[in-house]
């Protein structure tokens, strides 16, 4: 994006206003103070320079220069200073005056200086502009005072004033602007490593819980497996073998979802590849056991389930599952849409079920710590979570789930 016109000059709108309100209020101030202090001298003795509206000329674009006075304080400065040099070699030549003058404003100064002066000291950091400009301002000292025709008191408070006091303002009000800005940076970077440190605090934390879970459950959902697994084998009946078998395999999902769960904990999305390709889990058959229960639902699916990777699919999985459980407890007799649309870079979930025809008989047994898990779950994997009631009586449960999430499966993928 290009940078406006007005950024080249001024760093703030702040500052351009001042520098348009002052030029605009110099530039008719100087006719008027010549009217009320006109110069001791005839047009016909302004020599060489042709008259006095070239100097009037002249002070006006001098005037004008000040809109550029804080990034060519330097140019402005050495104009100045030469104007003034020019003038005071003019005229004690017996040439002719360079500008209008009054004898009793003797030494001549440019009046716009003291804001160049000012401006310089106060704006300009680049080194040899500031070497430069600072042996101008000495120049320009010197000149006003004219050491050589032994100034009065009038010429060294006028040298004093429109010299060396704007160079000292000037000089401290930069340090100053100078010292409070690098105080603001220093302490925004201080944030910022407290910040990085509170990060780092809880991504070891994060490590540490995963260390723990996976220590202490991992251990007893593997036995619970393996005997499930044993159980199926040594079963004399069928009925057995089959909820061995449902066991064992509610078992062995239990473990892949731990191992998800931990490598969302462990690692980060920098450090892990787009490598996964395992699908999420299949909603239809969660839709088909809420149906056979009696609850009316309709499924709509859009995108491919490929897109997403397994630990997105599967909290999308349990954000449905636990919103039919919901409407299980709370919502007998309502009809339930589920809609979903996967995407590359993001999957959108929601379950809204219409007004239930009485209270659920279960819902007095809930601990209400189902939603709070959704939303953990949801932000866990940096998504965010919404629920609450819809105009028509019934209940809406909601999420948007990014389309991919580091985990074991696609480092190991």
């Amino acid at each position: 994006m290009q940078r406006p016109l007005w950024r080249h000059l001024w760093d703030t709108p702040r500052a351009a206003v001042f520098d348009v309100v002052l030029v605009a209020v110099l530039l008719p101030l100087g006719p008027i103070l010549a009217s009320l202090n006109p110069p001791d001298l005839p047009p016909q003795d302004y020599g060489w320079m042709g008259g006095q509206w070239v100097s009037t000329v002249l002070m006006n674009l001098f005037t004008l220069g000040l809109l550029v006075r804080r990034r060519f304080s330097a140019v402005l400065l050495a104009i100045g200073v030469a104007a003034m040099l020019l003038h005071v070699l003019t005229y004690s030549t017996g040439v002719g005056a360079f500008l209008p003058m009054n004898k009793r404003a003797d030494p001549w100064m440019p009046p716009d200086l003291v804001f160049v002066i000012y401006a310089f000291a106060a704006y300009e950091t680049r080194p040899r502009p500031r070497v430069a400009g600072w042996i101008l301002v000495a120049v320009g000292v010197c000149t006003a005072l004219r050491p050589w025709t032994h100034p009065d008191g009038e010429a060294l408070g006028n040298a004093f004033w429109v010299t060396a006091f704007p160079a000292v303002l000037g000089l401290w009000i930069g340090e100053r602007r100078r010292l409070v800005a690098a105080l603001r940076d220093r302490a925004d970077r201080a944030e910022r490593e407290q910040q990085l440190l509170a990060e780092q605090a809880r991504a070891d934390e994060r490590a540490k819980m995963a260390t723990e879970m996976h220590d202490v459950v991992t251990h007893r959902v593997s036995l619970m497996v393996l005997q499930a697994g044993a159980l199926g084998v040594t079963a004399p009946d069928t009925a057995t073998r089959t909820a061995a078998e449902e066991l064992r395999s509610g078992g062995c999902q239990a473990l892949d979802e731990l191992r998800d769960f931990l490598g969302v904990l462990r690692s980060g999305d920098e450090r892990m590849d787009r490598t996964a390709t395992t699908s999420a889990p299949d909603l239809s058959g969660l839709v088909a056991e809420t149906e056979a229960v009696g609850v009316p639902i309709r499924l709509t699916e859009l995108g491919s389930t490929t897109e997403v990777s397994p630990s997105v699919g599967r909290a999308a999985y349990r954000v449905v599952q636990e919103a039919l459980t919901n409407v299980h407890k709370h919502a007998p007799g309502s009809s339930v849409e589920v809609h979903v649309e996967y995407g590359p870079d993001r999957v959108r979930l929601a379950v809204r079920n219409t007004r239930p025809d009485s209270a659920g008989e279960l819902a007095r047994h809930g601990a209400g710590a189902g939603l709070l898990g959704l939303r953990q779950r949801v932000e866990l994997v940096g998504g965010t979570f919404h629920s609450g009631p819809t105009g028509d009586g019934g209940f809406e449960v909601g999420a948007i789930l990014p389309g991919y999430v580091p985990t074991a499966e696609a480092v190991s993928g």
